[in-house]
């Protein structure tokens, strides 16, 4: 297959201006070193590639003056620096060059939301771009599919999940060995290294915990009790989780009403190709008793996809009452709610009456295989 295009190239390549950094995180082996190659030849103009995992060019960046930089780019337009967390004080090393060297477009990736968040926060503040690169989007793979096979290539995406590897190889069990050794190598290195955790094995446990409870609330309390760990570990796990792009959070939706449940939080995966992976399950979707979650999980990925890739501003929750009245999915954007539910089975829904009374003026719409693809692109 040719290369896909990533659909946030456009955006990214807008921001890229004089003076101002753009950065492009996400999980391991999303692809951002190759969307890196892709930028550069859509820029056109001189630059310079440097690798935050090679020594030399910690030894480049290491020496933190105006005049060392300025040597290094010479006569190049772009700074381009993959795997940037790498670097120490990066955050304050690219304020440098900004303040010092204003006409320096600049452009870095890195693998690990915190490591960037911590080191290039602060400094680069009204200074920078931040985009999230995922695993392939329907989108983006519309443009090399028809819509007749869309339908059984989901049935397959449902399992294995849309890692960018994963198109070029055919066999099944191909696809189950990469997926296993991205979780096991790679997807947790990061918290692995950055925390100095030790005991992986705990990590492993909780994620197949939240891996069998996708769609349903989850308790840090039962969780901890599970794990015989404290809550605060289970917490701050599962934040970890989140900035590596392994887990998403929703939280319940409320306007203080108090029969509206919105103590706990549901988690998702990022990509379902790795909750099946946790759970060593990668049966054909026929086989198994857990298609409503994988459907639920995989679209709302995708919708998140749509909404970061669009810019769209949008705030993200579940509903549910005491009374077991529940939505899947809210959104509120620009004052308005719209209520989403997830069917996997062609069955009809209507809101809850709870919903109905209390949000008069939501919308509500039931997202099926049928009606998907409008609703993420």
């Amino acid at each position: 297959m040719n290369l896909i295009e990533r659909e946030i190239t456009d955006s990214i390549l807008r921001k890229v201006k004089p003076g101002k950094v753009v950065i492009i995180n996400g999980a391991r082996r999303v692809g951002k070193t190759i969307l890196l190659r892709e930028l550069i030849k859509k820029i056109n103009e001189p630059f310079i590639l440097l690798n935050g995992e090679d020594f030399n060019t910690l030894e480049l960046m290491a020496r933190r003056s105006a005049e060392n930089y300025r040597q290094l780019m010479g006569s190049k337009k772009v700074l381009i620096i993959d795997e940037a967390q790498k670097i120490p004080d990066i955050g304050m090393i690219l304020k440098l060059i900004a303040d010092e060297l204003p006409s320096v477009k600049m452009i870095i990736t890195g693998s690990s939301a915190f490591d960037l968040k911590n080191l290039a926060g602060e400094p680069l503040t009204g200074r920078k771009v931040t985009f999230t690169l995922f695993p392939l989007s329907e989108r983006e793979l519309a443009g090399k599919e028809s819509a007749l096979v869309r339908k059984d290539r989901l049935m397959e995406r449902l399992v294995y999940g849309n890692y960018p590897e994963l198109i070029h190889l055919a066999d099944h069990n191909d696809k189950k060995d990469y997926l296993n050794e991205l979780v096991s190598s790679y997807l947790l290195k990061d918290i692995l290294i950055f925390e100095n955790i030790r005991h992986s094995s705990k990590i492993f446990s909780l994620l197949r915990l939240i891996a069998y409870q996708t769609g349903s609330l989850v308790s840090c309390n039962e969780l901890a009790r599970q794990l015989s760990m404290s809550k605060n570990t289970v917490e701050k796990y599962l934040d970890l989780l989140s900035k590596v792009f392994i887990l998403y959070k929703i939280e319940g939706f409320s306007r203080n009403l108090r029969k509206e449940i919105v103590k706990n939080s549901k988690w998702y995966f990022s990509d379902n190709g790795i909750r099946n992976a946790v759970i060593a399950n990668f049966n054909n979707i026929s086989l198994r008793n857990d298609a409503g979650q994988l459907w639920e999980n995989y679209i709302i990925s995708e919708r998140v996809k749509f909404q970061q890739y669009t810019r769209t501003s949008v705030n993200n929750f579940f509903w549910r009452t005491y009374d077991q009245q529940e939505i899947d999915w809210i959104e509120e954007k620009e004052g308005f709610l719209t209520g989403f539910e997830f069917k996997w089975s062609e069955i009809k829904v209507k809101p809850p009456i709870s919903w109905i009374k209390t949000y008069p003026d939501a919308g509500f719409e039931v997202i099926t295989p049928d009606n998907y693809f409008s609703w993420i692109s």
